[in-house]
């Protein structure tokens, strides 16, 4: 080998590592109802650099339907970051959190919330999302544990599930009689407020 010349490595280097160009900054704000303001929500997000503000006014975070929200997630671009204040004013539920942020992420978008300072930018943001996904996959399984061991108790106990049926024992007998007398199920069925159908099923039932 010759000293004079420069040293070559055999393994390639790994590419530099560079942190995303982010585009634009936009802000989602929302309050639960008309009285309350959203001078706080604005103050900080403009604080944290955001162009444009999309906000839901009177609308509670359990309501699917939010103009507002719906807007900004329509003008978000790769490349561009939203921003909330909290994170419920994104999110009505855990689970509901995670599918909007997993949604931004497949887009190419960013994520950031002042108050928690989660940044899914940032490595550390990107780890927080994942966990944030165990934990509400873990809460899914505990609800369906809990739903499966309720039901199984109610069953031990002689608890009927599922709907109550539309005709009583009462009734059911009466319409036996009836139609046994030669009434047609047409009235029967009329006479207790339930359709031919469900009047058959349950005189095959019964």
């Amino acid at each position: 080998m010759d000293k004079n010349q420069p040293f070559q490595s055999s393994t390639p280097l790994p590419p530099a590592t560079r942190p995303p160009v982010i585009k634009r900054k936009i802000g989602y704000a929302r309050v639960s109802t008309e009285e309350q303001h959203l001078d706080l929500q604005y103050d900080a997000l403009r604080a944290a650099g955001c162009e444009v503000i999309y906000e839901d006014r009177g609308i509670s975070g359990a309501v699917a339907a939010r103009p507002g929200l719906r807007r900004a997630m329509r003008a978000l671009q790769p490349g561009d970051v939203l921003v909330v204040w909290r994170l419920d004013r994104l999110g009505r539920s855990l689970q509901n959190l995670i599918e909007t942020m997993g949604r931004l992420q497949a887009r190419g978008v960013g994520f950031r919330s002042v108050q928690e300072q989660i940044d899914t930018t940032s490595p550390a943001g990107r780890f927080y999302l994942h966990m944030l996904a165990a934990l509400a996959e873990f809460e899914r399984e505990l609800i369906r544990d809990r739903t499966k061991a309720g039901m199984a108790a109610a069953r031990a106990r002689g608890v009927r599930l599922g709907r109550p049926p539309k005709l009583s024992p009462d009734k059911l007998t009466e319409s036996l009689r009836r139609t046994e007398a030669g009434e047609s199920l047409e009235a029967v069925a009329d006479d207790f407020g339930v359709s031919v159908v469900t009047l058959k099923r349950a005189l095959r039932r019964r």
